[in-house]
């Protein structure tokens, strides 16, 4: 017998755990060229808020009933694929449910991490990274001596990106938050300034953190934020459109950004952005990523959930913010 998580009802507004219903089903027979895996570590991403909803998107929608899915890391237990054995460790994208059975061309064997946990393939040296890595330097062309403003800084791909953009040479780099804890936790990452945008205008706080402006904002947020940047960007500035969290549980229009004209003078580049476009980036990722995890110039924070039951009280904390770095749940 296998568990797992399904959605049960679809939101209006902000999903609650009546959204979600934890089932019991029999676990199948691998066929032909299939794996049979035992979920360690599953990933809970803001995206998945969007999934929730009948509406046409990048990625189809979870379905009523049927469980969730995203990335876990686990291992094989059975298989009937070549270049697979019990014992195996894989990343794939059949998460919510404590054992997966799937087609092996679905899944990635990875390696033990030495000193690391096997969830890192789900953050730090996978599509979080990816995402702050591509969003930096393919979508907002980064380059060195650039002012950079990261909204959500404290989350898992905001966390990265700055440390990227430091790392690359940024004159200054930017951060919001929304807690003086996590303003601590970006300080103590490198980041040059942070402010906790539930302390005033963030207009207001991000003309006084970077007072001669911004060249790239990476935007995580949406709404006040990216309003606030376009105010700040500089001449020629970017904007990499990650996500927009602010909005995600919304059932009316957001009244910002109001000042979109001002992109026009400024001749501004906003551009959005899937990380799945950019996934021929991985192998120069995790080479460049893990040389800076060895050299203790980059450094990580997860949030750890414990338990499948735990996984929608997981999510719905990640939607409030509740989680510093990547939010992870245990199996």
């Amino acid at each position: 017998m296998a568990r797992q998580i399904t959605l049960a009802s679809r939101p209006a507004g902000w999903p609650t755990a009546e959204n979600f219903a934890l089932v019991e089903v029999e676990t199948p027979a691998p066929g032909e060229g299939q794996l049979v895996v035992r979920n360690l570590f599953m990933s809970v991403d803001p995206y998945m808020r969007g999934r929730m909803n009948d509406v046409k998107s990048y990625v189809p929608p979870f379905q009523l009933g049927q469980p969730l899915d995203g990335g876990a890391v686990g291992e094989v237990v059975e298989s009937r694929a070549d270049g697979f054995s019990p014992g195996d460790l894989v990343l794939h994208g059949l998460g919510w449910r404590d054992v997966a059975v799937l087609d092996a061309r679905h899944a990635r064997k990875v390696a033990p991490l030495d000193g690391l946990s096997p969830s890192a393939y789900l953050g730090v040296l996978g599509m979080t990274s990816l995402t702050a890595y591509a969003g930096l330097l393919d979508v907002a062309e980064f380059k060195p001596g650039d002012a950079v403003f990261v909204s959500g800084a404290a989350g898992a791909v905001g966390s990265i990106a700055g440390q990227i953009a430091k790392l690359k040479g940024a004159s200054r780099v930017i951060g919001s938050a929304g807690s003086a804890e996590k303003v601590a936790h970006l300080l103590d990452l490198g980041f040059d300034a942070a402010f906790n945008y539930k302390d005033g205008p963030v207009g207001k706080q991000l003309k006084q953190a970077a007072p001669d402006g911004v060249d790239v904002y990476f935007d995580n947020v949406g709404g006040d934020h990216l309003e606030a940047a376009i105010s700040s960007l500089n001449q020629h500035g970017r904007v990499a459109l990650c996500g927009a969290i602010s909005a995600y549980n919304d059932t009316t229009p957001p009244a910002a950004p109001r000042n979109l004209a001002l992109a026009i003078g400024k001749r501004l580049t906003l551009r959005g952005f899937i990380v799945n476009d950019h996934s021929a980036r991985m192998p120069e990722m995790v080479a460049e990523i893990g040389g800076w995890l060895r050299d203790g110039r980059l450094s990580f924070q997860e949030t750890v959930v414990d338990g499948l039951d735990n996984a929608p009280e997981a999510f719905l904390g990640l939607l409030r913010g509740e989680n510093t770095g990547k939010m992870i749940v245990r199996l």
